[in-house]
């Protein structure tokens, strides 16, 4: 596969950072910002500032992308200091109540509206006990408040609080795949000198973004015809290509990255859908599609 420029990486892609502790992760986005000298860059999903890990980092037009990102399953390992002293059976037992669908409302820092919502905790696994300390590991929906799950837990043994936490997966973004910071900062300067080896190393392709949405192949014929307004028809996808079932799905010439559209309205054999993100050769191409569902 032909290798994609690496100046267009450096206007469409994601990088994935090790946050380190003390540090906003909107501070974090903008030391990424500064060091790439990007116009713009955003995160799918905000650490406290104590909090280290994966943290996605979007570039310039791939931050169009980040409510797709931001929405995936995060995973984290972390420790909790609890009050009273309890058996690790029993600590097990009780923490086990905690996986599954869960009402949680956001802590009072919070940004968003303190009301009860629904999540998914997938895993709360006691990883050992040392004292009043106690590791583990959670898997949790997106959304989900791991300091308020700690502190939800320590209404029912007598109190607790989390001391230490590191994101280590967010969506399939992995913390044994991440750069700090200054790494980045080190790859930059070699690009600078010459040397885009390493730094091409760290740009994720903002195409990964068909991993999360379906998408469909168009003809390369069409593209003329995109970028001038056209309606997406039939006759512009490639043979036997499908739409998916999913309301929302990605449009791809080849590896080029066109556009996320969104079903309105489905008959027995018509289905249109309205392109509600653009993005072919830094030009937005707007308005409505139609396509034949087979």
């Amino acid at each position: 596969m032909e290798q994609i420029p690496i100046e267009q990486l450096l206007e469409f892609s994601i990088i994935n950072i090790d946050k380190p502790a003390g540090i906003t992760s909107f501070k974090t986005v903008d030391i990424v910002r500064k060091i790439l000298g990007a116009k713009k860059t955003g995160h799918t999903g905000t650490l406290d500032p104590m909090v280290t890990g994966v943290l996605p980092v979007l570039i310039n037009r791939a931050t169009k992308l980040s409510d797709y990102f931001m929405k995936k399953d995060k995973k984290y390992v972390g420790k909790m200091h609890i009050n009273e002293d309890i058996s690790e059976a029993d600590l097990k037992k009780e923490m086990g109540k905690f996986v599954g669908k869960i009402m949680q409302k956001p802590p009072v820092k919070s940004r968003v509206k303190r009301v009860l919502r629904e999540r998914e905790v997938k895993e709360f696994k006691f990883i050992k006990k040392e004292g009043k300390t106690v590791s583990f590991e959670s898997d949790v929906q997106a959304g989900t408040y791991i300091r308020k799950l700690i502190h939800d837990l320590g209404e029912k043994i007598g109190g607790a609080h989390m001391t230490d936490l590191r994101r280590t997966r967010a969506g399939f973004f992995n913390v044994d795949e991440s750069v700090s910071l200054e790494e980045l900062r080190e790859a930059f300067a070699k690009y600078e000198k010459g040397d885009e080896s390493v730094l091409r190393e760290m740009l994720i392709p903002a195409e990964i973004v068909r991993r999360i949405v379906g998408s469909v192949q168009v003809k390369e014929g069409s593209l003329f015809h995109l970028l001038n307004g056209r309606l997406l028809v039939k006759d512009y996808l490639k043979s036997r290509e499908k739409v998916p079932d999913s309301d929302v799905f990605s449009v791809f010439c080849g590896e080029r990255f066109v556009g996320i559209y969104r079903k309105i309205c489905v008959g027995d054999d018509l289905g249109k859908a309205e392109k509600i993100l653009g993005d072919v050769d830094k030009r937005e191409v707007l308005g409505k599609a139609e396509f034949v569902m087979n």
